[in-house]
Order: C-alpha cells, then sequence, then structure tokens
C-alpha cells in the first residue's frame, strides 16, 4: 500500500496539519450545537454569548414540523425601501413579495437549493423569536436576527433601486392562518395579519461583503 507513505515529507506534513484543522472544526462545531441544544448547564450558561453567536442564525433549528404544535400559517416576507432619487428627493418603493420570488425559484426545480427554500423562512422565524410585537430585540440574538435579515434583504434589492440610491429598508410578515379540512370540525379564523417592522437604516456592513 502506497497512501500518504508515498509521498514527500513535506507533503505528509501539509496533509497531517490539513486534516488536524478539519477534526478540530468539526469538534467545535458540533461542540457549539451540542451547548446550545442541551439543557441549560454550566458551561452553555458561562459561554451563552459565543455560543449564540456561533449557532445564530445559520445552524440554528426549531421542531414546528412536529407534534403537539406544528406550524399552522403561511407565512410570506415583504420589504420595501426609500431610496435617494437623483436631485435630492426620496421617494419609497412599493412592497416586494420576497417570499414569493423563492417560491417562483422552487416551482418546478427538481433540486432547489437550500437557499431558496430555508435561508429567508427561517431568518424571519429567526427574527421573529427575538422581537416582541412593536419590533424590539431581545438583546444578543434579537440584534443578529435583524443584521441577518437586512443582508437578505440588500442582496434582493441591491445598492441601486428604481433609478435611487438604497438608504432605508422596512419588512413585513404577511401571515395567513392555514385554513382546517373540510371533514374537521376545527373552526379558526382565516383572516390575512399584517407585521409591519420599523424602518431600518442601511450601512456598509448590510451590503454584500460589507462584513469583511
Amino acid at each position: 500500500m502506497r497512501g500518504i507513505a508515498a509521498l514527500s515529507l513535506p507533503a505528509r506534513i501539509f496533509v497531517s496539519i490539513a486534516v488536524a484543522v478539519v477534526t478540530v472544526g468539526v469538534a467545535f462545531h458540533v461542540a457549539m450545537v451540542f451547548l446550545q441544544t442541551a439543557p441549560d448547564n454550566t458551561v452553555s450558561k458561562r459561554h451563552a454569548e459565543v455560543v449564540d453567536s456561533y449557532v445564530y442564525p445559520e445552524f440554528e433549528r426549531n421542531w414546528k414540523l412536529f407534534a403537539p404544535n406544528p406550524l399552522q400559517q403561511n407565512v410570506a416576507v415583504h420589504a420595501r425601501a426609500r431610496i435617494a432619487a437623483p436631485g435630492g428627493s426620496t421617494k419609497t418603493t412599493g412592497w416586494v413579495d420576497l417570499s414569493a420570488m423563492d417560491g417562483a425559484a422552487i416551482n418546478g426545480n427538481p433540486a432547489p437549493s437550500h437557499t431558496q427554500q430555508n435561508e429567508l423562512r427561517r431568518a424571519w422565524e429567526f427574527y421573529a423569536d427575538n422581537h416582541d410585537e412593536k419590533g424590539k430585540s431581545y438583546g444578543l440574538r434579537g440584534r443578529l436576527s435583524e443584521q441577518y435579515i437586512k443582508r437578505i434583504v440588500m442582496l434582493r434589492f441591491g445598492t441601486e433601486l428604481n433609478g435611487g440610491s438604497v438608504e432605508r429598508i422596512q419588512v413585513r410578515a404577511v401571515v395567513t392562518p392555514v385554513a382546517p379540512p373540510e371533514w374537521g370540525d376545527e373552526k379558526t379564523d382565516s383572516k390575512t395579519e399584517y407585521s409591519v417592522q420599523p424602518w431600518w437604516q442601511v450601512t456598509s456592513a448590510d451590503l454584500p461583503g460589507g462584513a469583511k
């Protein structure tokens, strides 16, 4: 068997270092996810800020697919922008259905990407779980969720929109309860509700690559 033994000494050293780095990275990821998922303990409480900063929002999970409380609403995320038009005036765009954009990309696609299926949906769930009804955040997780939503919106809009520069953005959730089956006795209100969030100022950190 030749394998690694057939490599030169520098190559073996490089492979060993690469394996060690990957092993440490995987171990760190598993540890962070475990601490976030496990019941509160001394370690998770002491390092809660570090754990949350790593896990949220990309690696956050929920269990709303399962009983006893499966998700029973259709939630769409809309966004609009306030732009600086030529001549110094400002104007506000109409609402753009970001969820519909994802739905159009998925429809008819036999292998839609994870981003198209889950990025916006999970980002909004993360945001809603860490803000009150008036859009006030609950601390670090709330601030992280705001940054995540803002970056997603700016990736869709870009810095220039409708002939002007995007200065501020606003998002809203359009929530429609899922109607019960015809054969059931359950009664639900199918009225659509709108959850409009405050306007956010756009900064360089909200632009693609801006946090680097």
